[in-house]
């Protein structure tokens, strides 16, 4: 079975629209490249580690039309001609032609057009961007490793990566991680099992507390 790796760029708040350039996103977001002052040479390993290797890349439809508009035109960079090259599977409800070399629609509901993928043969699936697949395959549990590279700016607006879903609720665990001297943090986690609760309570609850969690089970906080 495939294993499927989701890379994202994000702010501080969690944010991941557009990172690479202003005219990434047209739809009104005004921070457009906001990852770019932050790269340098001390990323190069963390990054060639993430997009080298074997794999082919799963995107969602918006993200798969902001790559296929660029890459085709830059493949002397080695992570355009590596994009090129490689299959991509595309989660897309539209039936606009997919015009990028070896570019392939899944069909159907997402989660079982996903699982289809997963269980087939073939290499690992990358995802990046692509924020609207998150949503609906972290609850499904088809997403293995999250490498989230963190970067120390906060936007207050744009897409998110997570829905307010409790059935994505789980713990991952890091597997390895890295820092840039400007704040960027590269961290991989593999997924792992349900969410353990616990308390740091050593007392009974005073009578404030107790008073306190009637109001709130009333709503009246």
């Amino acid at each position: 079975m495939r294993k499927i790796t989701g890379s994202l760029f994000q702010s501080l708040d969690g944010v991941i629209q557009a990172p690479g350039g202003p005219e990434e996103d047209q739809t009104g977001f005004t921070q457009g490249g906001w990852t770019f002052p932050y790269f340098d040479a001390s990323l190069d390993g963390p990054m060639g580690k993430l997009l080298g290797g074997t794999y082919e890349l799963l995107l969602g439809r918006r993200t798969y039309e902001i790559f296929a508009a660029y890459w085709p035109h830059n493949g002397d960079q080695p992570i355009g001609a590596t994009f090129n090259a490689v299959r991509k599977h595309v989660v897309t409800s539209s039936d606009r032609a997919l015009g990028w070399t070896n570019s392939q629609r899944l069909v159907g509901d997402p989660v079982a057009a996903v699982t289809r993928l997963k269980e087939s043969d073939g290499p690992d699936l990358l995802i990046q961007g692509s924020s609207m697949l998150y949503p609906a395959l972290l609850p499904a549990g088809l997403v293995d490793r999250i490498v989230l590279i963190t970067f120390p700016v906060m936007l207050g607006r744009g897409k998110r990566w997570y829905a307010d879903d409790p059935s994505a609720a789980r713990t991952w665990t890091l597997v390895e991680q890295a820092h840039s001297p400007r704040g960027v943090h590269v961290a991989t986690f593999a997924r792992d099992g349900a969410v353990q609760t616990g308390s740091f309570a050593t007392k009974p609850p005073s009578p404030d507390e107790r008073a306190l969690r009637q109001r709130q089970a009333a709503g009246d906080w």
